[in-house]
């Protein structure tokens, strides 16, 4: 999963976006409001966490202007927590809302829950015939059995589980599953569904010649 990020704290940028990574989201940053807004509509991402204090447009503003061309997720993390700031930022268009300081941990569940929203999942958890996928442990089970997967082998999982009987293209893929610091090969996708294949028998993940992947 691809998340964008937007926080003007050099310090708290850095150590956000080193977490979100070794929790294997995709991130990409932005320190103002102005290029956070470019990114946000020129880029599809699963969810952005949006500071409100920010330079050039605050988060209010990005929303107010993101609102009208994306639906994107958007968690709002401000250290305004006055009831009408947060009511503000709801109205404004923002999807959740957590105050600084925060808890790493809540943060994670935050984006799990609007992530797992945004694509109609209910729950943590999704079984398709004899596999089980924890999207809250990031875990994958095959007949009761833990499945060892890589941290791009597992997004890959969950980004088909999530939009399952869609057929999600190539390039579709790669813009979820990657970030703007990723020098990637062209094969590279071919080799993790490969993988997972191997893992999870052949028939799990459906190759739609000239459109992309799917779950059935």
């Amino acid at each position: 999963m691809r998340l964008l990020l937007i926080e003007d704290d050099q310090f708290l940028l850095r150590s956000l976006t080193a977490g979100l990574r070794e929790e294997n989201y995709a991130v990409d940053t932005a320190s103002d409001g102005e290029a956070g807004l470019f990114k946000a509509t020129e880029f599809d991402y699963d969810c952005i966490v949006l500071d409100g204090m920010l330079p050039i447009f605050d988060g209010w503003e990005v929303l107010r202007r993101l609102r009208p061309l994306k639906a994107t997720p958007v968690l709002m993390l401000t250290a305004r927590d006055a009831v009408p700031d947060r009511i503000r930022g709801l109205n404004a268009g923002a999807d959740d809302y957590l105050t600084k300081p925060f808890d790493s941990d809540e943060l994670l569940a935050r984006i799990r829950a609007l992530i797992r929203r945004s694509s109609g999942q209910a729950s943590n958890l999704i079984e398709i015939g004899e596999v089980l996928i924890d999207t809250a442990a990031r875990m994958v089970s095959h007949h009761g059995r833990e499945i060892l997967l890589t941290a791009r082998e597992y997004s890959l999982v969950e980004y088909l589980a999530l939009h399952r009987s869609h057929v999600v293209s190539r390039s579709e893929l790669y813009e979820h599953l990657f970030d703007e610091d990723d020098d990637t090969l062209s094969n590279l996708l071919d080799v993790h569904v490969s993988n997972v294949r191997k893992k999870l028998g052949p028939d799990f993940i459906t190759t739609r010649r000239g459109h992309g992947y799917a779950i059935e």
